[in-house]
Order: C-alpha cells, then sequence, then structure tokens
C-alpha cells in the first residue's frame, strides 16, 4: 500500500467464527487484511450477510476476534487491558445501523448522547450541558431536543443523535455501521453530507459500511468488497468502478441503477445464478467460484491470495492472473 500515507487501522488476517452447535462454526470474517488510511474513509460493500457488520465490530472490538489481530494507531487493541482498552474506546466510536433499536426508549436524548462522556468522567454540571447542545447543532438538531425521548424523533433524527453521541467523546477513528439504510432515501443523503462535513472539519477517519454502491462511491476515498466472509476487491473509488477486476464486483456495479432510461435499457446486466454457499461449510477454493461463469477448475480447488496486482488495486481472483499471463 502507499508509503506516503499514514495507515490508522492495520488489519491482518482477521477471523471472527459464531459457534452454531457443538464444534460447527459459521466464518462470519474469514481470514482478511487491509489497512484504513488516517483521515480517509473507506468504504466496505457487499451483499448482506457477506460479514461487513461482523468486520466493523470486530475491528473496535464488540466482538473479540477469533484469529488476526488490529493495530490501532500501532498499538495492537487485542492487548490492551484497563485503562488502556477504556481510552481506546474514546478514540474509537461505532454509528449503528437500525437508528430504532440502537438507542435506549427510556433515556433523555441528553443522557444518550453524554454516555461516553460520563463513562470517561470528561464534564459535569454546566459545561456537560453546554457540550450537548453544541453536539446537537453540530448535527443539524436544536438544542431544546435535549430534553425529549426517542420515540419522539424521526428516523433521519434519531440517527443524527447516534452521530451526536458517537462524537461526544471525539474519537479519531469511526465505524458506520450501515448508517443510511433504515432512512428514506431523501434523508440518506442530508446524513452522508453531514458525515462528510464533520470530518473535514474534525479530521475523522471512516470506515463506511453499506450495500449501496452509488452511495459508497460518493463518499469513499476507497473501497473494499466482501464476499461470504472474504475480501475480493479494494481500490481507490475512481479506480474500482472504471477498471474492475474481479467478477463478483462487476456483478454488484452492472446492478446499479442509472437515471438515463436509454443508457439503463441498453446496458448488460449480470445476474449470478445460484445460491451464496454456506458460511458454515464455504467452499475449498474460491468462494465465488460456483456463482462465477469465468471459474475454472483452479477456481474450485485453490483459494486466491488477496494480492496488489495495481499500485493501490488488490484483488483475489485466478481468472485475472490468467488473461495478464495471456496479454
Amino acid at each position: 500500500m502507499s508509503k506516503n500515507k499514514e495507515v490508522l487501522v492495520k488489519v491482518r488476517n482477521l477471523k471472527k467464527y459464531f459457534e452454531v452447535d457443538k464444534n460447527v462454526y459459521l466464518k462470519a470474517v474469514d481470514d482478511i487484511s487491509f489497512d484504513i488510511y488516517r483521515g480517509e474513509t473507506l468504504g466496505l460493500v457487499g451483499e448482506s450477510g457477506c460479514g461487513k457488520s461482523t468486520t466493523g465490530r470486530t475491528i473496535i472490538n464488540i466482538y473479540k476476534a477469533d484469529g488476526g489481530s488490529v493495530e490501532f494507531d500501532g498499538i495492537d487493541i487485542y492487548k490492551l487491558k484497563g485503562k488502556q482498552k477504556k481510552e481506546f474506546t474514546k478514540r474509537a466510536q461505532m454509528i449503528f445501523q437500525d437508528p430504532y433499536a440502537s438507542l435506549n426508549p427510556r433515556m433523555l436524548v441528553s443522557n444518550i448522547i453524554a454516555e461516553g462522556i460520563d463513562v470517561h468522567n470528561l464534564l459535569k454540571g454546566e459545561e456537560r450541558k453546554k457540550r450537548i447542545q453544541e453536539l446537537l447543532e453540530l448535527v443539524g438538531l436544536n438544542k431544546e431536543h435535549a430534553n425529549r425521548f426517542p420515540h419522539e424523533f424521526s428516523g433521519g433524527q434519531r440517527q443524527r443523535i447516534g452521530i451526536a453521541r458517537a462524537l461526544a467523546v471525539n474519537p479519531e477513528f469511526i465505524v458506520c455501521d450501515e448508517p443510511i439504510s433504515a432512512l428514506d432515501v431523501s434523508i440518506q443523503a442530508q446524513v452522508v453530507n453531514l458525515l462528510e462535513d464533520l470530518q473535514k472539519k474534525m479530521g475523522l477517519t471512516y470506515l463506511f459500511i453499506a450495500h449501496d454502491l452509488s452511495m459508497v462511491r460518493y463518499i469513499s476515498d476507497r473501497i473494499a468488497v466482501m464476499y461470504l466472509g472474504s475480501m475480493m476487491e479494494l481500490a481507490d473509488s475512481d479506480e474500482l468502478y472504471e477498471n474492475t477486476l474481479h467478477p463478483y464486483t462487476k456483478a454488484l456495479l452492472s446492478a446499479i441503477p442509472i437515471p438515463d432510461p436509454k443508457v439503463q435499457r441498453e446496458r448488460q446486466r449480470i445476474v449470478l445464478k445460484g445460491d451464496v454457499p454456506s458460511p458454515i461449510n464455504p467452499p475449498k477454493g474460491c468462494k465465488f467460484a460456483d456463482r462465477c461463469s469465468m471459474a475454472t477448475e483452479k477456481c474450485k480447488m485453490e483459494r486466491p491470495n488477496f494480492e496488489e496486482v495495481k499500485p493501490g488495486h488488490y484483488v483475489a481472483c485466478h481468472y485475472w492472473r490468467e488473461v495478464e499471463k495471456q496479454k
């Protein structure tokens, strides 16, 4: 990866398995590696159930990893204890997917936003109250909203409260776990624009998890594509869209609607056949091989390495390698 950019989050061979029966494991995240640079937005996309949200939660230690490592600013987060672990929770926060389930319905908005402030004992009395009001105004709400309950707000407003809560402790890194998927389309753009503005003002670093590829392209500096717990492709946003290498990524991009009806009618949609394999018993070779029209016998027997094939462009694909050899 680029030597000119400072790595804030370094993920290596990360694994997260869930035991569904005795000695039977669902491989939600299965040996993935990537970096997140300070100040950037890395978009993480893929089908539902591919392991995106689990990746985000494991990176900030909500879930304990079953293998691999995550380094935050050069420190292995899984070795942190006591005060160091508590300090990490200040530096890394999360915005949750469901604005209805992630806010305690019995708590006032002021207390929800101030949870981190109270846990870390940062402010008291009038200073605490002033900070809550500042955060509400920062995310586009009014200071009067502090004394209301979550049920009095719309979905978009609730998500803004969740964003304010994440910002309360002045974090450096935020995992945005599908923060717009539960919102109306008209509200989605407002929340994305808000996140962009906050990033510029506060120098934040985002892992932006989503399945809406058009929105991910808009907000992300780089994009990573996951499938069945594995990383398929990673590149700069424009590079990924203009020079797509992995057949799975091509299929995902072909599904993005184009606002021009004529172009939309004439474009070729790649329709994937078959079902996603079981994450409990994934294929021996490439996990996408059974649904890939380009797959060879090698693809079915040998798992491809996730490697850099162009500067900053990573892919896990035997087929692409074979095409390159023939050039």
